[in-house]
C-alpha cells in the first residue's frame, strides 16, 4: 500500500506588491534636518543593561533623506512598488540605483525585526494600475 503525499506548491511572492508596516513601538523623529529611528530596547537581556548598567532604553538610529522617506511610507498603505514611484519622483537621479538599493534597505529594515508585512500582500492602488 503507497501513501501520496502531496507536493507543497511554493507561492512566490513578489517583494515589490508587498506592503510593509513599521512595527509598534518605533518611532520616526525628524530633528534639527535629519531623522532618527528610535528602537527600544525589548529583550531580557537589553532591560537589565538598561536598569543595572544605565544603558539608554532607546536605541538611536540616524537615517538619511531616502531612508527616512522609506521608513516614513511604511505605514501599511504603500507597496513597495508605491515606494520606489514616490522616491523617484521626489529625489530624482540621486536615488539610483533604485530598486537594488530599495530592497536591501527594506531587508535590513526587515532582519532588524522593523517591520511586518501586511495581511493583504497586494496594494490597492497596483490592482488598479492593472486593471487599467
Amino acid at each position: 500500500m503507497s501513501i501520496r503525499r502531496k507536493k507543497r506548491v511554493k507561492k512566490s511572492l513578489n517583494l515589490l506588491c508587498m506592503v510593509p508596516v513599521l512595527k509598534d513601538g518605533l518611532t520616526l523623529e525628524q530633528r534639527d534636518g535629519y531623522a532618527t529611528v528610535l528602537v527600544p530596547r525589548q529583550s531580557w537581556l537589553e532591560r537589565q543593561a538598561v536598569r543595572f548598567l544605565g544603558q539608554p532604553a532607546v536605541i538611536k538610529v540616524k537615517l538619511d533623506d531616502l531612508g527616512a522617506a522609506v521608513v516614513s511610507r511604511c505605514d501599511g498603505q504603500h507597496a513597495i512598488a508605491d515606494i520606489a514611484e514616490n522616491l523617484k519622483m521626489e529625489f530624482g537621479e540621486a536615488a539610483e540605483p533604485l530598486i537594488p538599493r530599495l530592497v536591501k534597505f527594506i531587508e535590513m529594515m526587515e532582519v532588524n525585526h522593523w517591520i511586518d508585512w501586511k495581511s493583504g500582500l497586494i496594494s490597492e492602488n497596483l490592482q488598479l494600475k492593472k486593471e487599467s
